[in-house]
């Protein structure tokens, strides 16, 4: 179900299903809604990130109830936010900058969340009723 919000629609919310089929279509999402707002993000960026994040709620988490893909443009840039029914809170989300050894880009898993510390302005997470949603940030391009 996609429900825009406001006249202009400047915030769209989108439940996906907890399958990989989520990944494409939350791409779809971010280009569509980053494609004629100027000045927007860079949504190659947005795509990659809203990918991490969505691909690791369906990696991370069990059941069947539907991943939430939650996004707002801002006059600033756009924020994407991932929700899902896990109340476990990913470690080593901090943000802005990466700490310093945190991850170790060799590792075949824990890369995602290496790539949103770095490429977004500000990232992070927060229990919800439900679950817990796991956001980032992206400034608008010059």
């Amino acid at each position: 179900m996609l429900e825009a919000s406001g006249p202009a629609a400047t915030s769209w919310r989108i439940a996906l299903p907890h399958t990989t089929a989520a990944v494409p279509m939350a791409r779809a999402l971010i280009r569509t809604a980053l494609a004629d707002i100027e000045p927007a993000a860079d949504s190659d960026t947005a795509e990659l990130l809203t990918a991490e994040l969505v691909a690791n709620a369906v990696e991370h988490t069990s059941g069947d109830s539907p991943i939430v893909l939650v996004v707002e443009l801002l006059p600033t840039g756009c924020q994407v936010e991932v929700h899902d029914g896990d109340p476990v809170l990913p470690g080593r989300l901090i943000c802005p900058a990466a700490e310093a050894g945190a991850a170790d880009p060799w590792q075949e898993h824990g890369r995602g969340l290496l790539l949103i510390r770095a490429l977004s302005s500000d990232c992070g997470h927060r229990p919800t009723e439900a679950g817990k949603a796991v956001w980032f940030t992206l400034p608008a391009r010059r």
